[in-house]
């Protein structure tokens, strides 16, 4: 380890719906595990939140089209069997919310819960917008689910995640994975 680093901190900024940030992700945590030095700091970017409307059927293709190349570059599996469900709604807003919950919780280890996060959306075409499904990876990932489920819907972690939304904005960052 080098001691002489001026550098102590890395500023993460992702979303748990961004693909990039899942194709990155092993690339990411390698880099983290590498230099326990640096203080990981995970700021969640909204990459579509609050989102309402569903996704029309040129946009989903659009999407695929995306994921696959995102694939191909990183190794990493996609599955597409959400993305094309009728009446899916792209909102990243309850995943990050759910990152920024886990924060709070102090997760010993936020960036694994990020990748568990993503690989449940983009692996396992598990509808991570739903606040019962992260509530049972929480569990998965150690946090208690009860106490996890109730902070995750509290207005606390609705204005934290909007907050984190702000930051990202407000230094110019426009897309994601972004160090």
């Amino acid at each position: 380890m080098n001691t002489n680093t001026p550098y102590e901190q890395l500023v993460y900024f992702a979303d748990p719906m961004c693909s990039w940030c899942y194709g990155f992700g092993p690339l990411m945590s390698t880099f983290a595990r590498s230099h326990p030095e640096l203080k990981l700091t995970l700021v969640m970017g909204g990459l579509r939140p609050y989102t309402k409307e569903p996704m029309q059927s040129a946009q989903k293709n659009q999407i695929r089209e995306h994921w696959q190349h995102v694939a191909k570059a990183s190794g990493q599996p996609f599955n597409d069997a959400l993305l094309m469900r009728t009446g899916f709604i792209y909102d990243t807003e309850p995943a990050s919310r759910a990152v920024v919950t886990a924060r709070w919780m102090q997760h010993a280890d936020l960036l694994t819960f990020l990748e568990a996060l993503s690989a449940a959306f983009y692996r396992d075409a598990r509808d991570i917008t739903k606040a019962n499904i992260l509530a049972d990876i929480a569990a998965e990932n150690g946090l208690d689910r009860l106490a996890f489920l109730s902070a995750l819907e509290s207005a606390e972690m609705r204005d934290a995640v909007k907050k984190d939304f702000s930051f990202s904005q407000s230094l110019g960052v426009q897309g994601f994975p972004t160090l």
